[in-house]
């Protein structure tokens, strides 16, 4: 749905679309010149003719982007932050003529504002992307085209994919999007409906219940762990504390020279203490295994 300015705004709007179309053409000696004081000279004067003259290539790139729904003053804003880049970086040294260095910069301004508002969900994270968002009506459009009232078919969609670069599925996806949109999760279900979307949606996290046996399952686990670890010696229990239950495993070396044995000795030294915290285990429970399940 396109966006629709207020009576005030719109006034705004038409005056600055109406000057912006009254400012003279440039010759392209006087442009080049203008540019040329500017980036010499820093001649601010210059710049404001230089940029004042093309407002009218913003409000003409601006105007070909307001089918996206979105406000038209805020279109031609972003277009104006484009030109004053391409001032900034232009070379007139190049002898190339300012709006056409210029266009780029404006349709990009423009083209990001549209891709940053359009959706609350990000939309066209890479070129290929942004060009399927930006050419798919246009396309679409000459492909319904050939035969009156025959809608997008995985034909066409793969023609397009062809076209842009992209995949089939991207071209559908986008597809969705554009006879989608955005919907808020309170709106109402039906006219009369007491329903809101939000209270359809699923809860994937687990239940009360569920939270509770957990917290207790692992208040079981940690209590026969530290009884099995209790019944270690002091050198054991550093071994296992350090191997398997720090944020960070140490190395079977390291422990060695901290303890002043071999990492072998090290190793063994691990391997008689987790079979002693098996043991302890067995005894406490009947099935050891209860320890090693997901809670």
């Amino acid at each position: 749905m396109a966006y629709i300015d207020d009576p005030e705004t719109q006034k705004a709007n038409l005056d600055y679309i109406r000057t912006s179309m009254n400012e003279p053409l440039l010759e392209k000696d006087h442009e080049l010149d203008l540019a040329r004081r500017w980036s010499e000279e820093g001649d601010e004067k210059a710049l404001h003719e230089l940029v004042q003259s093309y407002t009218r290539l913003v409000v003409s790139l601006a105007a070909k982007f307001r089918n996206y729904g979105l406000p038209m003053g805020d279109l031609i804003q972003e277009g104006n932050i484009g030109l004053m880049q391409a001032a900034q970086r232009f070379d007139y040294k190049r002898d190339l003529r300012f709006s056409t260095y210029a266009s780029w910069w404006i349709r990009s301004c423009i083209q990001d504002y549209v891709l940053r508002n359009w959706s609350i969900v990000r939309t066209g994270t890479t070129a290929a992307q942004k060009s399927l968002f930006f050419n798919l009506r246009r396309l679409r459009a000459q492909i319904e085209g050939r035969e009156e009232g025959v809608a997008l078919d995985d034909d066409g969609r793969e023609e397009i994919a062809d076209e842009l670069g992209v995949k089939v599925s991207e071209v559908r996806a986008m597809e969705s999007r554009f006879n989608g949109g955005d919907q808020s999760l309170n709106m109402r279900i039906g006219e009369d409906g007491e329903d809101d979307w939000q209270s359809m949606l699923a809860d994937e996290g687990p239940n009360p219940e569920d939270v509770v046996t957990g917290i207790k399952d692992a208040e079981t686990r940690s209590a026969w762990l530290n009884n099995a670890l209790d019944k270690l010696s002091e050198r054991e229990q550093r071994i296992i504390r350090e191997r398997h239950l720090g944020q960070e495993t140490v190395t079977l070396e390291a422990l060695g020279n901290e303890l002043g044995v071999s990492k072998e000795r090290v190793r063994q030294l691990e391997q008689r203490a987790m079979e002693k915290i098996k043991g302890s285990i067995s005894n406490d429970i009947s099935n050891p295994t209860e320890l090693l399940s997901s809670y």
